[in-house]
């Protein structure tokens, strides 16, 4: 969407070993639709997807994942057409999907300051806050860098999943994690370095956080629900609700013993030390439940 400058240099950087590029342009106001199709009689392997309308990045890479299906395509990866993907590390992200080590790798530019060099320190912030949210919300406690959309997926993770229910916009990454947790999909980190060039991230951190916070929140329930209830079975769904429960009540019981030192008048200790003592109880059933979690992350479930 709006990459007239840059989505010729990212086709043309795309290795040989590559079989088939699909790329999608999100009815995009200026020349990128135009300057795909005039790209299609320089390379035979690039297949325009145009949609009518704008629908977000993620129902584009969503197209991408369809027609690559339709195609018979064993593997597919996304690059965005910023070219801001070094494919030179295209083949480490292939490597474990092709190699069965995992079912879906993305790349991880926040591994090391190195790594992370370019980016500013409010992305960095940003993304290092979505990255804890995603660890609770998808079940993957060891991913770093969710936010990266430098992938590569398996046929049979795309199979699996409904990728029609994916979110169609940013969060669209942190919603396939869910997703691919869900049905016991393995999932590897690979590091990168960034890379930064003319263009410039279109997300703004401070609404973004607020509102992919809500998306992770519906999603963690669901996964829940969905892996751990109806898939299978797992003693962890009662311990995150009393986690959840004994946490609210010790809220409550604080607003209660402010309202009772400072309204009525009478000593704080008794409400005060209740509320703390809930609050303890609710920290350690959530702590719990995540260890239960963190156990469960890539083992490979019922798709086996």
């Amino acid at each position: 969407y709006k990459e007239e400058l840059l989505i010729v240099p990212t086709l043309e950087s795309v290795p040989d070993f590559v079989d088939r590029i699909y790329a999608v342009n999100d009815a995009s106001p200026d020349n990128t639709g135009a300057l795909i199709d005039s790209y299609t009689k320089k390379d035979s392997r690039v297949v325009p997807i145009h949609h009518p309308r704008n629908r977000g990045v993620g129902a584009a890479i969503i197209s991408g994942y369809k027609q690559a299906l339709a195609d018979g395509m064993d593997y597919v990866a996304v690059m965005a057409g910023d070219n801001q993907m070094d494919p030179i590390f295209l083949p480490e992200l292939l490597d474990p999907v092709v190699d069965g080590v995992a079912d879906y790798s993305v790349g991880n530019r926040l591994v090391n300051e190195e790594f992370r060099r370019g980016m500013s320190k409010w992305r960095f912030i940003g993304n290092s806050i979505l990255t804890l949210l995603t660890k609770i919300a998808s079940g993957y406690w060891q991913l770093m860098d969710p936010q990266n959309g430098y992938t590569v997926i398996s046929r049979r993770a795309l199979e699996t999943i409904s990728l029609d229910a994916i979110y169609p916009r940013y969060g669209y990454c942190n919603d396939l994690l869910v997703w691919l947790n869900t049905f016991g999909f393995r999932v590897k980190n690979v590091p990168h370095p960034a890379r930064y060039g003319l263009e410039r991230s279109k997300i703004k951190y401070s609404t973004y956080i607020v509102r992919l916070s809500w998306l992770l929140l519906n999603a963690f329930i669901w996964r829940l629900k969905t892996k751990y209830v109806l898939l299978s079975f797992h003693p962890l769904v009662f311990f995150y609700l009393a986690g959840a429960l004994f946490t609210f009540f010790s809220v409550l019981f604080g607003l209660y013993a402010i309202w009772f030192k400072f309204i009525m008048g009478n000593p704080i200790f008794v409400p005060g030390v209740v509320s703390v003592i809930v609050f303890g109880i609710g920290v350690q059933f959530l702590l719990s439940a995540m260890t239960f979690d963190m156990q469960e992350e890539n083992k490979g479930t019922w798709y086996n």
